[in-house]
């Protein structure tokens, strides 16, 4: 029996399956040591499971087990993706292009680098969320060191033209830095014919635990090499120093193999879900889908409701269904969406827009439910 608050809000964060807790669960009592120590049996079982998580989880992208760092979550990815390059790289050039749809982690971490001096591109989309790839290709310039594009949008779902994208990059030898945390697990990403230099990920958007995610770093040419923002004990060969979290990267590795057992068949599954809830609510007047619609992850829609009372939706369902404005990591702020407002929505259509993210949990009674609920509360406002 469905009850409410259905949850709606899985590019927000998943429950971890529990086939992940259950691998998890022995590192933390009985298997509970530090994969860093070599001298004992409670070391070198911790290592293995690091080396066997670490195997799952560079198979689910493509990449070789040794391209695989190991984070505390897709922020730190971020953060070391960014700022290691930037200062690996100074002898080569300054200049980093992004986009301004691009998460907070990305945006905040290039000011920071403008701050100290780097100088920083923030390029435009299009209506639909989409960038216009001949306007990178003007922005690069001979100390273009760093072109960092997301997978897929974390607020509407577009998936971005990451191989166009990496093209031009290469074309100019340039690094192609990517943030696939919404993607990885969601549909098949694979760094090689991606084209992709580093990428960040984390496992709590795929059914995995909180508090551990990783950087993929490019061993072969070109090679991509950051300068460590942790220093102490050399771990994840020294680029991310500090005692690794082996129940975290044990569940990691766990979540990574049941996404890539399950993606193809479950990415089916949602986009009928997703469609399921969204049409009957498109037939309103004022109710629009935000981003392309034939260039979404299967299980997000972020519709605008310009309707009376439409910027109150959200906060009127509240007891009902768990669904979000935009970015969890924004969602406390009232101010429009960075990335609606980038696409060329007003403030009031902004701020009436609502996303919705289904999941691995999500059930057909549930989405039947939360599509009456809404249709419900909008029809009689629709009609003013």
């Amino acid at each position: 029996m469905t009850s409410y608050p259905i949850y709606l809000d899985y590019n927000s964060t998943t429950p971890c399956d529990p086939a992940v807790l259950e691998e998890m669960l022995p590192f933390f009592t009985q298997q509970f040591g530090n994969a860093a120590s070599r001298s004992h049996a409670y070391g070198w079982i911790a290592e293995e499971a690091v080396d066997i998580a670490r195997e799952r989880v560079a198979s689910l992208i493509g990449a070789g087990p040794s391209e695989v760092i190991f984070t505390s979550g897709a922020t730190e990815s971020v953060n070391l993706a960014l700022q290691g390059v930037a200062e690996a790289y100074v002898r080569k050039g300054d200049h980093l292009i992004t986009w301004a749809t691009e998460h907070r982690a990305v945006l905040d971490g290039c000011d920071r680098l403008e701050q100290k001096g780097c100088r920083i591109t923030r390029l435009s989309v299009d209506s639909q969320g989409l960038p216009n790839l001949q306007a990178l290709e003007d922005a690069i310039d001979a100390q273009t060191v760093l072109i960092s594009m997301m997978y897929a949008n974390n607020e509407t779902g577009v998936i971005m033209p990451v191989r166009e994208v990496s093209a031009i990059a290469h074309r100019h030898a340039v690094l192609f830095f990517c943030d696939a945390t919404q993607a990885v697990g969601k549909r098949p990403v694979d760094v090689v014919a991606d084209g992709i230099d580093l990428m960040a990920f984390t496992a709590h958007k795929m059914y995995g635990p909180k508090g551990v995610g990783a950087l993929y770093l490019r061993r072969k040419a070109p090679r991509a090499t950051v300068t460590p923002m942790l220093y102490g004990g050399g771990h994840e060969r020294g680029l991310r120093s500090g005692t690794l979290n082996v129940p975290g990267i044990a569940g990691f590795g766990k979540a990574a193999d049941i996404c890539r057992e399950q993606m193809e068949e479950e990415g089916s599954r949602l986009l009928r879900l997703r469609d399921r809830l969204v049409e009957p609510l498109l037939c309103i007047p004022g109710v629009h889908f935000n981003g392309r619609r034939e260039s979404l992850l299967p299980h997000v829609a972020n519709l605008s409701f310009s309707i009376p009372g439409g910027d109150m939706l959200l906060r009127r369902l509240t007891s009902k269904l768990a669904i979000s404005s935009g970015s969890a990591c924004s969602s406390a702020s009232l101010s429009p969406s960075h990335v609606l407002k980038a696409m060329g929505l007003k403030d009031a259509d902004a701020l009436a827009s609502v996303r919705f993210s289904l999941g691995r949990f999500t059930t057909g009674e549930e989405v039947d439910m939360a599509a009456q609920t809404l249709l419900e509360m909008i029809t009689p406002l629709a009609k003013g």
